[in-house]
């Protein structure tokens, strides 16, 4: 057991504001680091709404820098003081009129690694992110953490395998998946895709997704979040449809390596065979 990671994932429903939303986030991280927690996930664009249900130009104010804006500073002190590692998806400014929707990783110790930023932006109705972000640029960074490599992909990036693989050749162990995904259309995929993708490339995967309905749109978030093991299957139980919940799991590293032995799917690949699908 020398070699396992206890890892958490909070979902959570609208608040009300964004001061109560990052304070109802900090409590639930405390609550996991009671519980032994190493490192922990938010939800997508943690701290506010889920505004991309609507088109509304007031909520480019909300954005601010990663690093050295606040919340960002608030994370980093307070991983530091629980001594755990942070995955905090925020909106982020780069410059006036320069906008991403990123993740920032924080080490346990309260440094600042890096971010992500989200890949794959859609455009459709009661999804209207391209109004809001401009896709990432920063490719599929994966950090050195105290818990070990970790990536990050954000919501509608999972229905794209490119970014999953490259986490992967790129040594991640864990892969977080920070979400604001709604009953409909999508929905039978949240325990397939991500499940599919932790077997694929045979690493862990922790999915996040918030829960409830947000005064800006009919969107009902159905949380379920969970941990995914590297042959893709869920490591405990799934978390509440409805509900806030923070949930705690031993992800075991070693089996990592047990399965890419077993399957060895990265030893059987053919790059020289896939040109094709990057020539348009």
């Amino acid at each position: 057991m020398d070699n396992v990671v206890r890892a958490a994932l909070v979902q959570q429903s609208w608040t009300g504001d964004a001061d109560s939303m990052v304070e109802a986030h900090v409590a639930r991280a405390r609550e996991a680091a009671t519980e032994g927690a190493q490192v922990i996930c938010f939800q997508e664009l943690f701290n506010g709404p889920y505004f991309c249900q609507v088109q509304d130009d007031s909520f480019y104010a909300t954005a601010e820098a990663v690093p050295g804006g606040p919340t960002t500073q608030l994370a980093c002190e307070l991983a530091a003081e629980l001594g755990m590692v942070m995955v905090l998806p925020l909106y982020e400014e780069e410059q006036p009129g320069v906008l991403y929707n990123t993740a920032a990783v924080i080490d346990a110790d309260g440094t600042y690694l890096g971010k992500y930023r989200k890949t794959h932006i859609p455009q459709v109705k009661g999804f209207w992110e391209k109004y809001y972000f401009r896709p990432g640029n920063l490719g599929y960074p994966v950090f050195e953490t105290a818990v070990g490599k970790v990536g990050v992909y954000i919501c509608y990036d999972r229905h794209f395998p490119e970014g999953w693989r490259a986490l992967g050749l790129g040594g991640a162990q864990i892969v977080f998946n920070p979400s604001a995904t709604s009953r409909g259309l999508s929905a039978y995929l949240w325990k397939l895709e991500q499940t599919a993708s932790a077997a694929a490339n045979m690493y862990y995967v922790g999915a996040i997704n918030r829960v409830g309905v947000e005064p800006l749109g009919a969107n009902d978030f159905y949380g379920t979040s969970y941990f995914a093991n590297p042959r893709g299957q869920f490591v405990g139980e799934v978390a509440s449809d409805s509900e806030p919940e923070v949930i705690v799991r031993d992800l075991d590293l070693d089996l990592i390596g047990e399965v890419r032995n077993q399957w060895a799917f990265y030893r059987d690949r053919r790059p020289d065979a896939y040109n094709s699908l990057v020539a348009g």
